[in-house]
């Protein structure tokens, strides 16, 4: 009965929402956890626009989400009494006035760091930022320079980026690892991340949030080459994660005094990530140390891929999708953590 009554407290909450947002639109940079179909349009291998991707997703089709339906911002956008989806700025079935509204300039595989998005030849974090400036220009074209104005300076702006800089790039590749200790890499990466939000601000933006790392030692492709640890977390990478995290948190302070007027936040997505994979029958899950796709264990992209008889039939059993990304009802549990412990103050 309990249960009940927290899903009528949510739904009531929704609607209470939807009817006063605060919000005129999402604007969305990133990489693969808030890539809504950028890469579809790009030449790499990091694309998830096929099935099994996407079978969950509203009429079952694949969108270059990697996942098998929707992702957080997808939800943070509903639960700001916005549209239900935050469609990707390169995807030809969208134009300015969808945008409007929400839109994501994440690409899959990126990182903060450049040399990260040159591993599978995606788009750079910095071209995020220009893609921005020409949304902009096309935004007050559209709408009026002021009503432009205004969505520029009330729009939530959600920024998700970092894991790929650590398993893809530093600890993947040698080129880094021989030129930062790992603290120094944070701290490159934290510097970045400061410039970008900066930018940001100096593009008119206000009200932005910074994302910081999940619980990464804790992915089942992570978990699956842990072998001398019987296939648990690699807590190494999990304390990375949190020293990272407290990096951008004091990042954030320090940036809420130097910049007039900016409202940042960091949403940190490790512990309400790190309690579902630690107690996933809580949710709901039966499965969190393997994969609903494929064998689980390793898979993600193309090595997911709809003819593999291994795939699950019920991804809510799953807490992750494929090797490195949660399934939907992963991204809903997190996204309303988030929601409700940090991005709220802007409802």
């Amino acid at each position: 009965m309990a249960g009940i009554w927290v899903s009528w407290l949510f739904v009531i909450h929704f609607l209470i929402v939807q009817t006063s947002a605060k919000i005129p639109a999402i604007i969305v940079f990133g990489d693969s956890s808030v890539d809504s179909g950028n890469n579809n349009q790009i030449p790499t291998v990091a694309r998830s626009n096929f099935e099994p991707y996407g079978r969950d997703f509203s009429g079952g089709q694949p969108t270059g989400r990697f996942s098998n339906g929707k992702i957080p911002t997808d939800f943070i956008s509903e639960a700001f009494g916005l549209r239900p989806i935050v469609p990707a700025y390169l995807d030809p079935k969208y134009s300015i006035s969808d945008f409007a509204i929400g839109v994501s300039f994440a690409s899959a595989a990126t990182g903060y760091d450049n040399l990260t998005s040159d591993v599978l030849g995606v788009i750079p974090f910095w071209k995020e930022l220009e893609y921005y400036k020409e949304y902009q220009k096309r935004l007050k074209a559209y709408l009026s320079e002021q009503k432009a104005n205004y969505t520029i300076s009330e729009a939530l702006y959600i920024i998700s980026i970092g894991t790929n800089d650590f398993l893809e790039n530093y600890y993947a590749l040698s080129d880094r690892r021989s030129q930062y200790t790992i603290d120094q890499y944070q701290n490159f990466l934290a510097g970045i991340a400061k410039n970008f939000v900066t930018n940001l601000y100096h593009l008119g933006a206000r009200k932005i949030s910074l994302g910081g790392l999940p619980p990464m030692g804790c992915m089942p492709l992570e978990r699956t080459t842990n072998i001398p640890n019987g296939e648990g977390c690699v807590q190494s990478y999990n304390n990375v994660a949190v020293s990272f995290n407290a990096k951008l948190n004091g990042l954030v302070s320090n940036l809420n005094t130097q910049l007039p007027g900016i409202q940042l936040v960091f949403s940190n997505p490790y512990y309400a990530m790190l309690n579902i994979i630690s107690r996933p029958s809580a949710y709901g899950f039966e499965v969190a140390s393997v994969a609903c796709c494929a064998t689980g264990m390793f898979e993600m992209g193309y090595a997911c891929d709809r003819y593999n008889p291994f795939t699950c039939t019920d991804a809510n059993k799953y807490v992750f999708w494929d090797s490195f990304h949660p399934t939907e009802k992963t991204n809903r549990i997190v996204s309303e953590s988030v929601v409700k412990t940090v991005l709220s103050k802007f409802m």
